[in-house]
């Protein structure tokens, strides 16, 4: 054959005779080393040929936090930069993304999960959302919008929690709580406290959404007040829908979840009250199980030595934190501030303290006061949850 003449033509001043190889057998060992060719390249290839899964760069707001990372200290069996995990139920795989405008996006999936996990750096609430709550932690029930644990085992108490710098200095929480309860204080309580100061929402209080997204928008964490018995009941009434130790656990979960329902986007639940309460075993087992499943913190104001809420922490496992001074014992601006002085030596001592108070305009004046001149001591001041203990098996 001619490979010079034009195709499927030949040259007639040849003789004619038998090729030795036809068209189809020049095309099949074309295609041979072709394919064995490309099989060489991908073998020996760095990249081979492999796809990498779809990044969502559009997630639903609440789904999307500003993480972030530091990877100066990591070491060869923390997790993979830009993966983060948050617990022994937590499988989320977190995608960072850098925007066009410089913002910095963060989605996550649920992924499969082989056991327990390391803490990792959970993801929180984007500062600019942080008056409407996370649909993924929200379940939806006869008695309204009640906190829950996401499918990847995202826990409020994370998602919510105020950041902090992680520095191993001196750390206090101070927790001011009634809000909702009066309009001028808690007014007062929003527009004058720094925002580093945790606030409490009564579950009895007025316009507590508002009051919350306002809050929540100014950068304070935020706790639950759910009243419980005291051991004056009913002369002492901590208010209506109270957790009573001689109810029966469907009549208190149902108190319970009413009380949760009022807002949104807290951290955890306190006690009002409830000194009787708290020291009930029996009472208190079903309520302690309820507010652990859902993923939230205990804080117990420290009102009574006899509260078994730290052993339920311990033994149920999830976060809890005990007060170590009610700060206005006495309304009297002096009595207060010598009752921070002495959250601020427990601290120094300890590492870290927290104080709670209410709402007083002599208590949120002194906290105000007294927060500055502490900050220049070089006190940090953070969200209640930080200083929790996260009693997660």
């Amino acid at each position: 054959m001619d490979l010079h003449a034009p195709l499927g033509r030949e040259r007639k001043d040849k003789p004619q005779g038998k090729s030795r190889f036809g068209l189809s057998t020049v095309t099949s060992a074309f295609a041979v080393l072709t394919l064995v060719g490309l099989s060489a390249w991908t073998s020996l290839s760095p990249t081979a040929l492999r796809s990498e899964p779809p990044i969502n760069l559009t997630p639903r707001p609440p789904e999307t936090a500003v993480v972030a990372e530091d990877t100066a200290d990591r070491s060869p069996t923390d997790p993979p930069a830009g993966i983060s995990t948050s617990g022994p139920n937590d499988g989320a795989v977190l995608r960072r993304t850098t925007t066009a405008d410089g913002n910095v996006v963060t989605t996550f999936s649920p992924n499969a999960r082989t056991g327990p996990v390391v803490i990792g750096n959970a993801p929180t609430q984007d500062p600019r959302l942080a008056g409407q709550p996370n649909e993924d932690l929200i379940e939806l029930t006869d008695a309204g919008e009640l906190p829950t644990v996401s499918a990847s085992g995202l826990r409020p108490v994370d998602f919510y929690a105020r950041p902090w710098s992680g520095a191993r200095g001196t750390r206090i929480a101070i927790v001011i709580g009634g809000i909702g309860l009066s309009q001028t204080g808690s007014q007062m309580a929003i527009r004058d406290l720094p925002e580093d100061i945790t606030l409490a929402f009564a579950a009895t209080g007025n316009s507590l959404q508002r009051w919350m997204q306002e809050a929540r928008r100014k950068g304070h964490e935020i706790v639950l007040q759910v009243p419980m018995e005291p051991f004056d009941f009913p002369a002492n009434d901590p208010g209506r829908g109270t957790l009573l130790a001689e109810k029966s656990a469907a009549t208190n979960i149902a108190n319970l979840h009413q009380a949760m329902a009022q807002i949104t986007n807290y951290t955890g639940i306190m006690n009002y009250m409830g000194a009787r309460f708290l020291s009930d075993d029996k009472a208190m087992d079903p309520v302690m199980r309820d507010i652990g499943k859902r993923g939230l913190m205990f804080l117990d104001d420290g009102s009574t030595a006899r509260s078994l809420s730290g052993d339920f922490a311990k033994a149920i496992g999830f976060p809890h934190a005990f007060a170590d001074v009610m700060i206005d014992t006495q309304v009297d601006r002096q009595a207060i501030l010598a009752k921070l002085d002495e959250l601020e030596r427990i601290a120094r001592r300890n590492g870290q303290a927290i104080g709670v108070g209410a709402a007083f305009d002599e208590t949120i004046a002194a906290v105000a006061e007294w927060r500055n001149e502490a900050v220049a001591r070089g006190i940090e001041f953070v969200g209640v949850s930080a200083l929790a203990n996260d009693n997660r098996p």
